[in-house]
């Protein structure tokens, strides 16, 4: 091209291709271009016309169109990807045409109709990393768009397309806000995404299975610090215990390509666990092992495994990605024994506070003072009491925040303890201390559902309640089946974001909300004019509330969480308005 010919312009480039294109031609070549050519007329032309948007050229399978709006390009993505779908209702699974759709903002060159340059070949590099039926948008795209469309995006981080020398911000879409994803079929990441199954006990005393626990969670823990793995949390994993399930099947539910499963067997002083990798699309054993070694070498299988799962999977990752050593949560095994006693009493506990926990927790450190992970499930169980309570109890606080900072300064890289020392500084009032912890936690592990969980709370209790919406989203597609977990901040963040429909959806699908929750209901329904069901949600707060519930303070605590006056107020407007004496 001669350089006088060439125009320049800023564009919003949208680029999208049919997912299994060659698939589709080599079993029906005639029926799959009779369909491309009228999904084309009826569905394409129209909804690019609609958007303001001009197509530049087709490609066979793919379309390159210009918008001079980034929220223009990304609706019409959005509306294309339904309208294919609802064209497609009806026909068998592999006759559905899909679409990939990547979109890019930034500067173009124009020769008469076509265009060229790096805002054009970033849309077609990032089409190639979307999901069929997926969006997958630049950073700058993402930055103009996410506070103007309903729509859910997760964070994928920084990544080197290929010819580009900077490595670009990508986001995928996760969905329209408000609607909770499909826990039947969940999609499946990019990245290669494993779950694993709790080891069965196999020991002769049935108690040890807080053991056999305790080993899954870690080996989980490990796996979920490989930035490049997508990782299933405990909770949802867990829901298989006991249950003869297909491969394939938990595959769909997870939406995770590789599942580990295995047993242990503790016997004195000896332990043997077995570990096998099945890759679920087709129950092929990629791995399997069988380790005996004396139970003080428990920390070294641990790694073992961890390491032979991640060099089992395809685009093997390699000693380079393992992103820190293993480290021992303490050197005392009958310390290591306590701190998962503990932690099976946490899971398997109710909502009323865990004592007994916290009395496992307090004799591993009896064992061992510098025990880490005790001391940041002892600040947990401290924080967690006051949260209950709904009440601030600044000698408590000063517990949590005494252990959290211990469990900081003998290891800085736990994830698990900057996301409690987020929630400890939550509890105190100090937003700015829990953002940078919270953040920290996700940049140590981020598939750890908790922390990544928690980064939303603290977003929303700031101000941005729409992130905090799409970090409270991206934790429940790592934790799928655990259907109630992370339902309390998302309503919230709903109501702080003005969203008041799709937290009572939210609140709809609770199967046993807490009891302070029915006032948030109500809250809602007073919002949106709903006077009937409002006062419907204050009796059931009144048949349902503890005895020591103390409405007043436990209000003025919800509220003061907020670092925003006008979030307060939004909150108590929407209380007043339900009837309450405030």
């Amino acid at each position: 091209m001669a350089e006088g010919q060439v125009q320049r312009r800023l564009a919003a480039i949208l680029s999208a291709d049919v997912a299994g294109y060659s698939r589709l031609m080599e079993q029906d070549e005639a029926g799959t271009l009779a369909a491309l050519k009228e999904r084309r007329k009826d569905i394409l032309d129209p909804l690019v016309a609609a958007h303001h948007g001009r197509i530049v050229k087709l490609m066979g399978d793919g379309v390159l169109v210009e918008f001079a709006s980034a929220v223009n390009a990304v609706a019409c993505a959005v509306e294309l990807h339904k309208r294919m779908a609802a064209a497609s209702d009806g026909l068998p699974e592999e006759r559905r045409i899909l679409l990939r759709i990547g979109i890019n903002l930034g500067d173009v060159m124009v020769e008469g109709g076509d265009l060229y340059g790096d805002g054009v070949n970033i849309a077609a590099r990032l089409e190639k990393l979307a999901d069929p039926g997926g969006i997958c948008v630049t950073g700058k795209v993402h930055d103009e768009v996410r506070r103007k469309l309903d729509l859910v995006f997760e964070d994928a981080g920084e990544q080197t397309l290929k010819n580009m020398t900077e490595p670009v911000r990508i986001y995928r879409s996760g969905g329209e806000r408000g609607r909770a994803p499909a826990t039947q079929q969940a999609p499946s990441p990019e990245k290669p995404s494993i779950a694993v199954l709790p080891f069965v006990n196999m020991s002769s005393d049935p108690d040890q299975e807080y053991f056999s626990d305790g080993i899954t969670e870690d080996i989980i823990t490990e796996l979920s610090r490989f930035h490049s793995l997508f990782v299933i949390a405990r909770n949802s994993s867990f829901q298989y215990r006991g249950k003869a399930v297909d491969m394939r099947r938990i595959g769909q539910e997870l939406g995770v390509h590789y599942v580990v499963e295995g047993s242990v067997r503790r016997a004195g002083d000896r332990v043997r666990i077995t570990a096998q990798l099945l890759e679920c699309e087709t129950g092929t054993h990629l791995w399997a092992e069988r380790y005996d070694r004396a139970l003080d070498d428990i920390f070294a299988v641990q790694e073992e495994i961890t390491r032979a799962i991640v060099s089992g999977l395809p685009r093997m990752l390699g000693e380079a990605q393992i992103e820190r050593k293993r480290r021992k949560p303490t050197d005392h095994l009958s310390a290591y024994d306590f701190v998962l006693r503990g932690e099976w009493h946490v899971s398997h506990g109710d909502a009323t506070g865990n004592p007994q926990a916290l009395a496992m927790f307090e004799q591993a450190l009896a064992i061992d003072p510098d025990c880490a992970r005790a001391h940041a499930n002892i600040a947990y169980q401290y924080a967690y009491n006051v949260f209950l309570t709904g009440i601030r109890n600044d000698k408590v606080l000063q517990h949590a925040r005494k252990h959290a900072e211990r469990a900081l300064a003998l290891d800085d890289d736990d994830a698990t303890a900057h996301e409690i020392a987020a929630f400890v500084y939550i509890m105190a009032g100090e937003l700015e201390l829990a953002e940078s912890h919270a953040a920290r936690g996700v940049m140590l592990n981020p598939n750890d559902r908790h922390a990544v969980g928690m980064r939303g709370t603290v977003a929303n209790f700031l101000g941005d309640a729409q992130l905090g919406i799409e970090w409270l989203l991206r934790a429940r597609r790592l934790d799928p089946r655990s259907f109630d977990a992370g339902r309390e901040p998302l309503i919230e963040a709903y109501y702080a974001s003005h969203q008041y429909a799709a937290a009572i959806d939210e609140f709809k699908q609770w199967r046993r909300p807490p009891a302070g929750m029915w006032l948030v209901a109500a809250a809602c329904h007073a919002q949106l004019g709903r006077m009937d069901e409002s006062r419907a949600a204050l009796r059931r707060f009144e048949t349902e509330r503890p005895h020591e519930f103390n409405f007043a303070e436990s209000v003025a605590a919800q509220v003061g969480m907020y670092k925003r006056q006008e979030d307060r107020d939004h909150w108590l407007d929407g209380y007043r308005k339900a009837g309450l004496p405030i």
